[in-house]
């Protein structure tokens, strides 16, 4: 009997051990400061697969930080949300997509009204692998031009976390009016609007409507021509492509993604045999990159989701801004206006009217 009971411990114990593994390994940490923490809670709680959204301050100083101390700024921490979530059902990536949209990242001073290094935004990383998607993200956002000014936001390792007092916990849902008046009147609702146009929630579901399939898939789906141009950056030929001579009504989305990227009315003319348009109809789904091949120097256009190769910018366009996107047809799907409903892109028919 005493060698039975010690068997049945023993497995009690290993499966206590194996649960333990298999928790911490969906229940993954990020740590953001984007200013206000009452305004970092809320675009993170509404996501699925984050478990918890933790307003506190973050920083690696040998003093117990609270809220009167940190405000005055000269503690060296920051305010900061630490965000415990499953990674298989959101990304890490996902959740910086979120946090650079709350965020002005060329503010070196702080956020909005709020200024101080309490207020600084950076985003702290727990390991190599999200130092390494910060990197690449502060990078994208840097090559997108989109702020014409140098992205601020650091990337710092993760130190010390102090969760802030209890009624900073949830603010927005314990005092919805004081919450809401400060958002607005601080300038960071409007900021988020005008830049970014952007509802954590509904942005989920876009970035799930035009997710990238896998590469067997993408072989299996594309022609030879749009694999070699939209997955490995080739070129295809000028005056023999699909759409250099396209005179229809309608849009063009992402060969890969479907995600929308140019308007039948930004389309011209430009003489040089590929699709080229002066602006994109969403200039959310652009990524700007620098490339150096072919021993030049020029501005590569990418989609934000697919991460398809499109083609180049210039500064030779005709329209007010003086841009011209040359694009590769293989690239891109169109649809005509009169489809436009039916493919699920109807708020675009406005744009026809």
């Amino acid at each position: 009997m005493k060698t039975g009971r010690t068997h049945i411990f023993a497995a009690v114990i290993m499966i206590m051990i194996i649960n333990t593994g298999h928790g911490s390994e969906v229940r993954q940490q990020a740590l953001f400061a984007g200013g206000c923490f009452w305004c970092m809670e809320p675009p993170f709680e509404n996501l699925d697969g984050v478990y918890s959204v933790t307003p506190g301050y973050a920083g690696d100083k040998d003093i117990i930080p609270s809220y009167a101390s940190v405000s005055g700024g000269k503690t060296g921490y920051f305010e900061a949300v630490r965000i415990e979530y499953d990674p298989s059902k959101i990304t890490y990536c996902e959740l910086l997509d979120v946090y650079w949209r709350q965020i002005d990242p060329a503010d070196s001073q702080g956020q909005f009204a709020d200024k101080g290094s309490q207020y600084r935004t950076a985003i702290f990383y727990y390991d190599d692998g999200q130092k390494k998607l910060a990197e690449k993200s502060r990078e994208e956002l840097e090559a997108s031009g989109k702020f014409g000014r140098k992205i601020a936001t650091m990337i710092l390792k993760a130190g010390k976390f102090f969760p802030a007092e209890d009624y900073h916990q949830d603010f927005y849902r314990k005092n919805p009016e004081r919450y809401n008046s400060y958002k607005e009147l601080s300038g960071r609702a409007a900021f988020v609007k005008n830049n970014w146009g952007y509802d954590p929630v509904k942005d989920k579901a876009i970035k799930s409507r035009y997710a990238r399939p896998d590469n067997k898939t993408l072989r299996n789906n594309l022609t030879p021509l749009q694999y070699g141009v939209a997955c490995e950056n080739g070129t295809e030929k000028p005056f023999a492509n699909e759409y250099w001579n396209n005179k229809k009504e309608g849009i063009y989305v992402d060969i890969i993604s479907g995600e929308p990227l140019f308007s039948s009315r930004d389309k011209f003319d430009s003489g040089t045999g590929w699709p080229s348009f002066t602006k994109p109809l969403e200039k959310e789904n652009m990524v700007m990159k620098e490339d150096r091949s072919l021993f030049m120097k020029r501005t590569e256009v990418r989609s934000l989701h697919g991460d398809t190769h499109l083609g180049h910018v210039f500064d030779d366009g005709p329209g007010p801004e003086g841009k011209r996107f040359c694009i590769n047809s293989a690239s891109l799907r169109f649809i005509p206006r009169e489809d436009l409903d039916k493919e699920g892109y109807g708020e675009y028919l406005e744009l026809f009217k």
